[in-house]
């Protein structure tokens, strides 16, 4: 029977011990995809015999986090550098796969695990506000208060959320470039507007967070259609919601009664009739409609 391969961390794994786990089973799957976990105390390593009781050995052993290794960032000659055990693997990986150097979603995922690891959240605007209670590391460390001394279950719950923000990061940062690249300007009296061609859906969150009056997304698969407004703005889309409806009586439109939201198409909803309105004609229509 071969020998499991173990990653090793300390008891109730924080945001860089499970980043670290992480990359290295998605990153390195080829050595770390089945690994299992085990947990010591922060510093100490595990020994050849507690390796033998988990049907291992020293050899098949991965330290993260802890034990002073190559993945520990404990040293004295390493304590003082702006570095964590999640840099530690991530510099290994890019070794392995030079393309991730590329990677902004992984890179960002990095960078902010790092600025956890060293406290540097205190630095942040409105720091005490308590929206950031809801961010990632606070959702492990409650983990941890809600099932203590369940150090398998925080590591895997963890992961998951790592997992869904990686993501998440790339939706959000190819959403960007799109913007950037294919996005179709125009402009009403109230602001500037962006409409786009594209199944890219934080396509339109992105835009309207970049300042966007209005963003609009036409589904080039499906033909769905939605549009949506900044919060803040100073009128409604009933005008051309009402005037939608008479164009294109047979699709599925939704007007949101909070006045900022006209949806044709939604993964909350089923059995949905496009749009058979192009991105070039909701757009004039915006503009005779807002004019």
């Amino acid at each position: 029977m071969n020998p499991k391969k173990l990653i090793i961390t300390h008891h109730t794994p924080d945001l860089d011990a499970v980043g670290a786990a992480w990359m290295l089973k998605r990153f390195d799957s080829q050595n770390y995809a089945d690994a299992q976990f085990a947990f010591v105390n922060p510093g100490e390593r595990i020994s050849e015999q507690q390796a033998q009781q988990l049907g291992s050995n020293l050899h098949n052993v991965t330290h993260v986090d802890t034990g002073l290794g190559k993945f520990d960032h404990h040293q004295p000659d390493r304590s003082k550098k702006n570095t964590c055990a999640s840099i530690l693997v991530y510099k290994h990986v890019c070794k392995l796969h030079p393309s991730l150097k590329e990677d902004k979603a992984l890179k960002e995922l990095v960078f902010y695990i790092n600025e956890i690891d060293h406290f540097q959240e205190i630095h942040w605007p409105d720091a005490n506000n308590l929206r950031y209670m809801f961010m990632i590391q606070e959702l492990i460390r409650g983990h941890e208060l809600a099932y203590p001394q369940n150090d398998e279950a925080q590591m895997y719950f963890g992961l998951k959320c790592l997992e869904c923000a990686y993501h998440s990061l790339k939706l959000a940062i190819i959403a960007n470039q799109l913007i950037e690249q294919e996005g179709i300007q125009f402009s009403l009296n109230q602001g500037a507007c962006v409409g786009i061609l594209t199944a890219n859906d934080d396509t339109i969150k992105q835009a309207l967070k970049q300042g966007y009056l209005l963003a609009i997304r036409k589904d080039p698969n499906q033909d769905y259609i939605r549009i949506k407004l900044r919060p803040d703005s100073s009128f409604s889309l009933k005008k051309l919601y009402q005037e939608i409806i008479k164009i294109d009586p047979e699709a599925s439109w939704f007007y949101h009664p909070g006045g900022k939201m006209l949806l044709n198409g939604s993964s909350k909803h089923r059995n949905q009739i496009a749009s058979k309105l192009s991105l070039n004609k909701i757009i004039e229509l915006i503009k005779k409609v807002y004019a």
